[in-house]
């Protein structure tokens, strides 16, 4: 099966809903909330500081059309779009990327606290089961998407 590189993983594309020529969405092993996708350039770039204009301009108009559909399919009303830039921001996966979170009234008891959250979505806790999701549902999360398109 074909993959694209995400730092130092490899994505399979049943998980990827959307690519441009230079950026790439994809559906996220751990959400924060339902919807919670990511949008990164195709070239594995580290910080934000190093992306090409070319690649910058492609990256976020691909982020506002990421945000449109995943606001509307998952009837929201507001997004957070979030980059930890570097490990003191947060950034677990050294490539680009750009957290898209579809918000709706009351999802967290102060509305802030999703960058608690942000900040730690991706580390396994010994102590609580894993909330990682299969292949399987993130290749039909991503076929959903990709049929909104």
């Amino acid at each position: 099966m074909a993959t694209l590189r995400f730092g130092q993983h490899l994505i399979k594309l049943s998980a990827v809903f959307l690519q441009t020529e230079l950026s790439f969405a994809l559906v996220n092993r751990k959400p924060v909330v339902p919807g919670h996708v990511l949008v990164c350039p195709l070239r594995p770039v580290e910080r934000f500081r190093d992306l090409r204009p070319d690649e910058l301009a492609d990256l976020f108009s691909t982020t506002q059309r990421v945000a449109n559909l995943v606001e509307k399919h998952f009837s929201a009303t507001s997004i957070t779009i979030a980059i930890q830039d570097g490990p003191e921001a947060g950034q677990t996966v050294k490539h680009v990327h750009v957290h898209v979170l579809p918000r709706k009234a009351g999802d967290f008891q102060h509305n802030d606290s999703i960058y608690d959250e942000l900040q730690n979505h991706d580390q396994e806790d010994k102590d609580i089961p894993s909330k990682w999701r299969s292949e399987e549902e993130m290749a039909a999360e991503a076929s959903d998407l990709r049929k909104q398109l």
